[in-house]
């Protein structure tokens, strides 16, 4: 395994990231796995669970799969009773566990509304909350929300997505100021269009085109998972310790372009 560094401090510690079976929930299991860190993956499908942990075991970290909803508070809370059952303590959150949204507004239908409210903001409170109850009683610990460029830009046809991840920014910073005096950093991380399964679902089902979106973003390329789990350790790691409540825009430059 790649010996953590004093850079990141993490060996040892326990990371909980929800929606860790695939895409980037699964590079940032890999990537904490690769500083020493002890895993616990959430998601709602065990049998990608299963092959998640199995993969991270294989960098030599410890991996316990936990199955829940990140909608179900009750669900989250019997979820991190079984981490602090396996491991103790909770050091390290990733709240990755989202759901995309991308359909003119005036088709949205009141489920599709509340699939992604409850998906992309509601879950990462609930999962918030829980781990924040353990690291405020414990006097440290690190939450990376997952937000997105769409949450602090606006485009058309995703109203419900730019509505909760936007809100997702500020919970990270009510968070941030309210956790900050018990040691408990708060931030946020907002990627830009990284190559997933998502994504290509959603060419697939022609709501996007690949192409178009790296020939307007100013690196002329989609960011990757494995980019987006670096940026999840630097902050939850010791390199951005006097970092809280801020959120970090990784998108190739395509929030600051003003595309005519």
């Amino acid at each position: 395994m790649h010996p953590s560094g004093p850079e990141t401090g993490l060996r040892g510690q326990t990371v909980v990231i929800t929606g860790g079976a695939r895409g980037i929930g699964l590079a940032c299991a890999q990537a904490f796995a690769r500083e020493g860190a002890r895993l616990a993956l959430l998601d709602i499908d065990l049998d990608a669970l299963d092959a998640a942990c199995a993969t991270v075991r294989a960098l030599g970290a410890t991996c316990l799969p936990v199955q829940a909803s990140v909608t179900d508070a009750t669900a989250v809370a019997h979820a991190f009773s079984a981490i602090d059952a396996a491991y103790g303590r909770v050091d390290v959150l990733i709240n990755n566990a989202g759901v995309s949204a991308n359909k003119p507004t005036l088709d949205v239908t009141p489920d599709e509304w509340r699939r992604a409210v409850d998906i992309n903001l509601n879950g990462v409170f609930y999962c918030a909350q829980a781990a924040g109850r353990r690291m405020v009683a414990a006097g440290a610990g690190s939450i990376v929300n997952l937000s997105s460029m769409y949450g602090v830009v606006a485009a058309p046809d995703r109203a419900a997505y730019c509505a909760t991840k936007g809100g997702v920014v500020m919970l990270t910073e009510s968070l941030a100021v309210e956790w900050g005096p018990h040691n408990v950093r708060v931030n946020a991380l907002a990627p830009g269009y990284i190559d997933t399964d998502l994504l290509r679902d959603l060419q697939a089902r022609g709501r996007l085109s690949i192409d178009r979106l790296v020939a307007r973003t100013p690196l002329r390329r989609l960011g990757t998972a494995d980019e987006v789990a670096a940026m999840a350790v630097f902050l939850a790691g010791a390199q951005s310790a006097f970092m809280t409540g801020h959120t970090l825009v990784a998108d190739g430059g395509w929030s600051r372009y003003a595309y005519l």
